[in-house]
């Protein structure tokens, strides 16, 4: 189900605990390095997925979703909107919860990959500003 409803993000927020953040990056001015430090400093267990790291932010850099070997609530996507259909596909593989399209990633056919494999999907929405808004 693609989930739009305050409160249902909401607990999808309080509920999760492991972030995959898949398109993450060494640059610290991009978006998906600033978003995971603070998810970091939130407290959640983020883990980047790119196969150009070995590390980011002092954490273990996976190439894929599967090959993190845990259990992942969200999958949070800063890749292009072209390449999300083969994240929702690894997240599904994971049996991840969620797939979290960042601002601007669109795609209704990974959205509707996602829906079938069991996960709730948010799509067009910053993972960071929803916290925000609906936590602190």
């Amino acid at each position: 189900m693609i989930t739009e409803d305050d409160k249902e993000i909401r607990q999808v927020l309080e509920n999760s605990k492991t972030i995959a953040v898949v398109g993450a990056s060494q640059n610290p001015h991009r978006d998906s390095t600033m978003i995971m430090q603070y998810l970091m400093n939130r407290g959640f267990d983020v883990i980047p997925v790119n196969p150009n790291y070995d590390e980011i932010l002092g954490k273990k850099c996976y190439p894929t979703i599967c090959s993190i070997g845990k259990s992942i609530d969200i999958v949070d996507v800063f890749r292009r909107s072209e390449f999300v259909d083969g994240v929702a596909k690894d997240a599904a593989a994971a049996n991840a919860k969620v797939l979290w399209m960042q601002l601007g990633v669109l795609s209704d056919i990974a959205a509707q990959f996602a829906i079938d494999h069991g996960m709730k999907v948010i799509k067009n929405r910053c993972i960071m500003v929803e916290h925000r808004r609906l936590i602190q």
